[in-house]
């Protein structure tokens, strides 16, 4: 074992001269390799495309097989991608190693610091980007010297390294499962849907990580998601919190006469539901869940106020590019889980909406959501690898929506899905990309796809013919 590991974490003065092994390369994997160094850890780095391993931090040396326990190792971090059954997890717990994620070692670094940062932590199955940006909005309107990091591409070992006193914080349930100390000053979830079954094998272990985010001293959950009061209801924090569209009752932040309202931390009236954006059900959630956690924190309802009013979201969430022959275009390209995409297709209300869909579902299930929305969609257009199972949910619950499958092998999908959806949609409709899928089957990433969207928006006529 290595030097001072116990159920909450490893003493990280004990890991200079230790043997320590980075499993990924990615943009925690060399945040945390950089990090281990600065430690004094011998540093080893493996990663399934040795391509990764050429522009390693200085001090830190490219290892072998990535399946591989090296001997002698005493700690390895594991990129979160890593799923509790590969051979290298088996391997660690065989020899008694422990193997933990980027931010359980940023929770050990803090922890060291003569004064540990405060982490505020989001996760969720849909809004923690958003969520995420409006907390450290709302921060910085308080004057606090806060970042937001994590899940959203910083590196929280990076944002404790640098010394921000304030963390706001995305964590995935890939995140949390592999970081078991952390226990944040205020944690948030803000729903819980089917997804990552294939990763963590099911439902209700995809919940228990996900319900770490309430293991400090608040948690904070959305009232209106039965799964996610559930877990709110079984933490052990001293101070639960809850978040409504409804009015909220004495220890709840909600909505009342259109003003978004704090009755837990004694706000009273923070800002009009109308000034949050991303507007909608699913953006005053997540502003309401932003603001708890802020108050939890001491931010004042002057701060909040700000920060709600001045918050955009970022690309790729809910963003109109362009309105094509009285069509609007939405790309919402972040929706990469049914859950997700349901809040988008409500939030188009009261369009009609041709739907482009489709990618890796990772397990879950589209079923229920084209049940409770097969009313509201004028066609369907169905792209990716996945796209199996959704035109069969589709000839189930939507037998009167037109439908158009864009084939495998069809050069430029997202050019020839733009082109076929625009062709379906009629005047006042909105054509939204909400794919309730990931993208790595077609692209890149969630990014790419909606990159490669905006473009073929772009490229339409203004008057769209009947697609190829």
């Amino acid at each position: 074992m290595a030097p001072g590991w116990s159920a909450g974490g490893v003493r990280v003065e004990e890991l200079a001269g230790a043997r320590t092994l980075v499993a990924g390369a990615g943009v925690s994997g060399l945040a945390t390799a950089a990090a281990l160094v600065e430690l004094g850890a011998r540093v080893t780095v493996t990663d399934a495309v040795p391509a990764r391993l050429t522009d390693l931090p200085a001090g830190a040396e490219p290892g072998g097989d990535p399946d591989v326990l090296p001997p002698g190792t005493a700690l390895v971090v594991t990129s979160p991608g890593r799923r509790p059954d590969h051979p290298l997890v088996a391997a660690a717990a065989a020899a008694g190693v422990p193997l933990v994620g980027e931010p359980e070692l940023a929770w050990w670094i803090g922890l060291a610091s003569p004064t540990p940062p405060v982490w505020l932590v989001v996760t969720g199955t849909n809004g923690k980007t958003t969520t995420v940006g409006m907390l450290a909005a709302i921060l910085r309107a308080a004057g606090r010297d806060a970042v937001a990091c994590g899940n959203i591409g910083y590196p929280v070992v990076d944002a404790v390294r640098v010394g921000h006193p304030v963390l706001a914080v995305e964590l995935s349930s890939f995140q949390l499962h592999w970081s078991p100390s952390i226990r944040p000053g205020a944690g948030c979830v803000l729903n819980v849907a089917d997804d990552h079954l294939d990763w963590h094998g099911s439902a209700a272990a995809y919940a228990a990580a996900k319900a770490r985010a309430l293991l400090g001293p608040i948690a904070v959950a959305g009232a209106d998601d039965p799964a996610a009061a559930a877990l709110l209801a079984a933490s052990p924090a001293p101070r639960k919190v809850s978040v409504t569209l409804d009015e909220p009752g004495p220890d709840q932040l909600g909505v009342v006469g259109g003003m978004l309202v704090d009755r837990a931390f004694g706000g009273g009236e923070l800002t009009e539901a109308a000034a949050v954006h991303p507007g909608g059900a699913p953006g005053i959630t997540d502003a309401l869940a932003a603001a708890a956690l802020a108050r939890a924190h001491g931010a004042g309802p002057d701060a909040v106020r700000a920060g709600l009013e001045d918050f955009r979201p970022g690309p790729h969430r809910g963003a109109e590019l362009a309105t094509v022959a009285g069509v609007r275009f939405v790309d919402d390209s972040k929706a990469t889980n049914p859950h997700a995409a349901e809040a988008s297709i409500t939030t188009q209300a009261p369009a009609q909406v041709v739907w482009i869909v489709g990618g890796l579902l990772k397990g879950a299930s589209v079923d229920d959501l084209v049940a409770r929305h097969a009313r509201r969609l004028r066609a369907a257009v169905v792209i990716g690898t996945d796209r199996t199972e959704i035109l069969a949910a589709l000839a189930r619950h939507a037998t009167d929506v037109p439908v158009a499958e864009v084939a495998a092998g069809d050069h430029d999908p997202m050019m020839i899905a733009v082109r076929r959806a625009a062709a379906l949609a009629r005047p006042g409709d909105v054509v939204l990309l909400a794919p309730a899928a990931a993208s790595m089957d077609q692209f890149v990433d969630y990014a790419d796809r909606g990159r490669a969207f905006a473009d073929a928006v772009a490229a339409l006529p203004e008057r769209p013919g009947v697609a190829p």
